[in-house]
């Protein structure tokens, strides 16, 4: 039987695609893009052989198409298609970020359960994923940066796994924060089983999201295909911890290949839970991190406003001692808060003479941390916080 393309709209088409095609298949995703989605479901329904897929036929994919969309709804799913104004813009990078594993493209569409607005809920979001296997080093670690990410207004994305996963949707939700959890199977499966109330509460601050249709179960290639979705729909991907094999590290390889900012958490240097991260960093494939705000600093060198409170080489709180060399430190260290010194005196207890001392107290007192009273030199006091060194 033909099938005629007009019978299917680009919406509709794209819905047949998610209940008949695997996700992530790029050759399927080629073809939509050259002949659009109603075109491509005819040549495929009508059985054209097309690389990795599974030769079928379908007599009547409107009806397929149909019911899909209506097991959707009755499920309490929306399906997202590339041009709504809901579609997170990072998705279409991936048109260009080849494949891995076979899996590539962008997905022909996403089904979403939860009220909120998925491309604003995506428009400030970071993926924190690692292994499942975590430690509690990896799980603390995880959830705290979640948490910092979550205080600061920053979506925290993963994939909704046991381990790391469950440790930063668990980190952004005890704050109150937004959370996306990108899953392997339908939208509408509980996958661990153990984390249905977890995914509830994600529904509540954020959003659940597939491209596999619903009731579909999860499987390897699935997983493969939804790392992709992960790092496409965030700015930085985050991995804290993750073994020589660790899928986490897929989901790092697809944030080299979109270009987003890649970061890794280092643990235990005996710690085979952290081995997978420690190689990334040491090929350069992520920079090293410790914490929210240095994350929150990755965030902001790919265009976004640095959040308050992190300085450039995010050193924490900012200190009026920050920025001084050897000399004004050495001086800044002999000075006393309720004594003063003479000049002499001043070089007679550092390396430097005392012309040298004299410039030097100078440059310290245009930054008002030194006073010339009429008894000498003081040290004054710093209420922002001091370098150790200015310790009497």
């Amino acid at each position: 039987m033909t099938v005629d393309s007009a019978v299917l709209d680009d919406r509709s088409a794209r819905a047949w695609l998610s209940v008949s095609v695997e996700p992530g298949m790029p050759a399927v995703a080629q073809l939509v893009e050259e002949v659009g989605a109603p075109e491509a479901v005819r040549a495929l329904s009508a059985g054209r052989p097309v690389p990795d897929v599974r030769p079928g036929t379908d007599p009547d994919p409107a009806s397929t198409a149909a019911a899909v969309l209506a097991a959707g709804a009755a499920s309490g799913l929306r399906w997202l298609c590339p041009g709504d104004d809901e579609w997170p813009a990072g998705l279409g990078g991936l048109s260009h970020a080849g494949t891995l594993h076979r899996r590539g493209g962008v997905p022909y569409g996403l089904w979403v359960r939860g009220d909120h607005v998925l491309e604003r809920v995506c428009r400030q979001a970071v993926a924190v994923v690692g292994a499942r296997s975590s430690t509690s080093y990896g799980d603390d670690t995880a959830g705290d940066i979640a948490a910092g990410l979550g205080d600061a207004g920053v979506t925290v994305v993963s994939g909704a796994a046991y381990g790391i996963d469950a440790a930063a949707h668990r980190g952004a939700l005890a704050v109150g924060g937004a959370t996306v959890a990108v899953l392997a199977c339908g939208a509408d499966v509980v996958y661990p089983r153990g984390h249905d109330g977890l995914l509830a509460r994600a529904v509540a601050a954020g959003s659940v999201v597939s491209e596999a249709p619903p009731g579909a179960h999860p499987a390897k290639v699935r997983f493969l295909a939804r790392n992709r979705l992960i790092a496409a729909m965030t700015q930085v991907v985050v991995v804290v911890e993750a073994g020589w094999r660790s899928g986490a590290l897929n989901t790092l390889a697809w944030g080299n290949r979109l270009h987003r900012s890649c970061v890794g958490v280092p643990g235990p240097v005996s710690s085979t839970a952290s081995a997978g991260v420690h190689l990334a960093l040491r090929e350069h494939r992520a920079e090293l991190v410790t914490g929210a705000a240095e994350v929150r600093e990755a965030l902001a060198l790919i265009g976004t406003e640095p959040p308050d409170g992190v300085s450039a080489w995010n050193r924490g709180e900012l200190r009026d001692t920050d920025g001084l060399g050897t000399e004004q430190l050495d001086v800044l260290e002999v000075l006393e808060v309720t004594t003063g010194m003479t000049v002499a005196d001043v070089a007679g207890r550092t390396p430097l003479p005392r012309d040298a001392a004299r410039q030097v107290l100078a440059m310290l007192a245009e930054r008002s941390l030194v006073r010339c009273l009429d008894d000498g030199w003081r040290r004054a006091a710093l209420p922002r916080g001091h370098d150790d060194r200015t310790l009497p």
